[in-house]
């Protein structure tokens, strides 16, 4: 078997750097052995940073051992069950996640804000019999349990890893000043600090996961209107860590460089931000909040970051804030950006400020994240979404998956080691998510040219694309439905200059009476934030085709 990437030729020139994610994908390692080799080559090191307080890599070691104990000991859970973590980016993620792909369970990563009945549909779906959650989405949680195979909640606050006083000062606020923790009730439900302390007591677990085990149940949209998940094996993530660091590792130097991870780490993008710091000794800083952009700015000022990634609408907040144009950014190095096209005023913006070039990229879900990037050492065509990454395969097809020749439009597929093997429990699904020869179809449109840099044209024909997440307008539609005032609905997206695409949402009523505010606070009560429509409007009837299915071309 050739080396992982033997065929890639680079001109960055970092001697120093250590390619150990294409070594452990090569000697078949999971991701759990990957990461405990970094933390224990680079245990002195700081591994992650939240609110000012840092985990040494040595402390992630130590705590996600004990947790892997707790799972595995004190509750008995058995190789493949799966852990729900319902969390912002804390320093209590990498130490569940990494306990969790050490014990040989499956991580299933929650959207912190979801409602309950989205929490419901993944904790049923996935069969979980863990949940992580944050205190301040525990009402949640405790309303979403019923009728799921949950039988262990174990719930933390903003200050459990905190240092004393700062722990204590955290929660009070959060609690009692700012009131971001509603009531809730959990039988049986265990504290962090708490499970920590058992696991540190019980025998270590070592692991037997091989690289084809699965290692995460990765949530992404369904045409049915319900989430499904891409099951990751670890050697699709441990692929796509592999694959970044040919494309553009040797410009960061791990023993002194900081990276900012502030989209959240439940997202595709952050998830493998994070795999890639860790196996490398990076020290990664988890912005909880990347909303309040003045907290962000002065986070920029004053650690100085070498790498930062984001969604184009965070590049123009942070873009826009009065005091960022006038920071040091000597150190940067790296600016990566995805889920979204990048405006070209954005990026023009973001270099002559900064002097560091926005390097774009695309990816899915489904796609271990990256599959194609710009080259971060050389002019990039306008527009493009770059080339292929080592050892991942595009090919662009017709309908019936004939290959079209350059320069034509075909639906982008790839193959490769990073992509999923199956939609988890969805065998209908997974048939129709590949062309023959393991071709996954991503379902979004493009072009290439002779150079093979590849060019976006169209998104999936229906999917809203909201700051970088995936908007599928089935779900909004069925949950609008559930209004006893809503005859029939439909969801596209719009132009929006803050989010690339917003949320249009056009109703016709059973209910005359049926107003907007109602409607919204129904979506408010069902959907998580970046799926709440932008636009509401009433009309008598909805454009249809001859059998009578809605257009939402006509509409758009």
């Amino acid at each position: 078997m050739k080396p992982f990437g033997s065929n890639v030729k680079s001109n960055l020139s970092q001697a120093d750097f250590v390619n150990v994610a294409s070594d452990a994908f090569d000697n078949g390692q999971t991701i759990a052995q990957m990461l405990i080799a970094s933390c224990e080559r680079n245990a002195d090191l700081p591994a992650a940073s939240n609110l000012d307080c840092s985990l040494s890599y040595a402390d992630v070691n130590r705590l996600s051992a004990d947790f892997a104990a707790y799972l595995r000991g004190e509750l008995g859970l058995e190789p493949g069950d799966r852990v729900a973590i319902m969390l912002p980016n804390l320093l209590q993620y990498p130490v569940a996640l990494l306990g969790v792909l050490r014990a040989d369970l499956v991580a299933v990563l929650v959207n912190p804000m979801y409602t309950a009945r989205e929490l419901h549909h993944q904790l049923s779906d996935s069969a979980a019999s863990v949940l992580v959650v944050l205190d301040n989405f525990g009402a949640v949680a405790a309303e979403a349990l019923k009728g799921t195979a949950v039988r262990q909640v174990i719930t933390t606050r903003v200050g459990d890893m905190l240092s004393w006083p700062k722990s204590m000062i955290v929660d009070f606020v959060l609690k009692h000043v700012k009131k971001m923790i509603p009531p809730f009730s959990i039988a049986g439900s265990q504290r962090w600090p708490r499970v920590l302390a058992r696991g540190a007591g019980l025998p270590r677990i070592a692991s037997k996961a091989r690289a084809s085990d699965t290692a995460q149940l990765q949530y992404t949209g369904g045409t049915t209107g319900l989430a499904k998940a891409a099951v990751l094996p670890h050697s699709a993530v441990v692929a796509n860590v592999a694959a970044a660091e040919q494309c553009f590792g040797r410009l960061l130097d791990p023993t002194r460089d900081t990276v900012l991870i502030c989209l959240p780490v439940y997202h595709i993008a952050a998830y493998s931000n994070l795999i890639f710091n860790m196996a490398h000794g990076f020290h990664s800083v988890l912005i909880t909040n990347p909303r309040d952009i003045p907290a962000l700015v002065a986070t920029f000022a004053k650690l100085k970051p070498s790498f930062f990634s984001g969604v184009n609408t965070l590049y123009d907040a942070i873009l826009n804030h009065p005091d960022f144009a006038s920071l040091d950014f000597s150190n940067l190095k790296l600016s990566l950006q995805g889920g979204t096209a990048l405006r070209r005023g954005t990026a023009e913006r973001w270099l002559a400020v900064t002097g560091c070039p926005v390097v774009e990229g695309y990816g899915l879900s489904e796609t271990a994240a990256a599959i194609t990037y710009n080259r971060p050492d050389g002019k990039n065509p306008v527009g493009s979404i770059g080339m292929a990454l080592a050892e991942v395969e595009i090919s662009l097809r017709d309908e019936e998956g004939r290959v079209v020749p350059i320069g034509e439009p075909g639906e982008l597929c790839a193959r490769g080691p990073q992509m999923t093997r199956e939609y988890w429990n969805q065998p209908e699904e997974t048939r129709n998510a590949f062309f023959d020869g393991d071709w996954f179809r991503t379902g979004d449109i493009a072009r290439a040219d002779e150079q093979g840099y590849y060019y976006v044209l169209d998104r999936r024909k229906d999917m809203i694309l909201v700051s970088g997440f995936n908007v599928y307008p089935n779900e909004i539609e069925d949950v609008v439905g559930l209004h006893p005032g809503v005859l029939e609905a439909a969801a596209v997206g719009v132009p929006d200059e803050k989010c690339g695409e917003a949320v249009r949402l056009v109703v016709v009523r059973s209910d005359p009476a049926l107003t907007e505010d109602e409607l919204r606070a129904h979506c408010r009560k069902n959907l998580t934030g970046y799926k709440q429509p932008k636009v509401i409007e009433f009309r008598d009837s909805l454009p249809k085709s001859a059998v009578g299915k809605i257009l939402r071309r006509e509409l758009r």
